[in-house]
């Protein structure tokens, strides 16, 4: 894998951009970022702007945004992970650890291919009570498109997972897919050992039956 390219937005009376930069700057001549690109908010107010970014330093660390400050040690783990699907994962739970509920949907937005990047969190029995909810309103907000659908085989799995509350959430995701191919993934959890799964996968075979009715 690639070393990811960065972009750090600063301005010139921000106490704690100057190490974030510099911090940057060696990684970039130690190899683990590509390159380098800073910009001073403060000549360039217009960048701040297009980016919706509100405080610095702020960085976008390959496919990762990352605003405050942060240590080279730091730095270097996340753009060890920026571009894969396990980094993004780690960024969005902890968006969401964060209440960055609408950083996370937005980036989804931008690149739906990313709501694969919540799964880990379903499958994380501990994961937060905030952070499983996030996930629940994100899964919710792309109900019934192709970026949820593509993820039926995997939720699909979760839903036989060994904890309860991981099989209850993948049955609702697996409704929300609105495609009648989680029956069957959804049909033995009928028989589930606890009662939640079993209510939950009736009812998200029941979404899907009148989903695919109205089609």
């Amino acid at each position: 894998m690639s070393a990811p390219d960065a972009l750090l937005l600063l301005s010139t009376h921000c106490p704690h951009c100057p190490a974030v930069l510099a911090s940057l700057a060696d990684l970039v001549k130690q190899g683990t970022v590509g390159r380098l690109e800073a910009v001073n908010l403060e000549q360039h107010p217009e960048v701040a702007q297009a980016l919706g970014v509100r405080t610095v330093p702020w960085l976008r660390l390959g496919r990762i945004e990352l605003a405050g400050v942060y240590g080279k040690a730091e730095l270097a783990e996340w753009a060890a992970k920026a571009d894969s699907t396990a980094g993004v994962a780690d960024w969005f739970h902890m968006l969401l650890k964060e209440g960055g509920l609408p950083r996370v949907q937005a980036a989804i937005e931008a690149d739906p291919a990313l709501l694969a990047a919540v799964l880990p969190i379903v499958g994380n029995v501990e994961a937060s009570l905030n952070v499983r909810l996030g996930a629940g309103v994100l899964f919710e907000t792309f109900a019934g498109t192709d970026a949820l659908r593509a993820l039926l085989p995997a939720l699909g799995k979760l839903s036989q997972d060994a904890d309860a509350r991981v099989r209850a959430d993948a049955c609702h995701y697996l409704g929300l897919t609105g495609d009648a191919a989680a029956r069957p993934w959804l049909e033995p959890r009928l028989d589930d050992e606890d009662a939640d799964v079993r209510e939950i996968a009736a009812e998200s075979l029941q979404s899907i039956s009148g989903s695919t009715a109205s089609k």
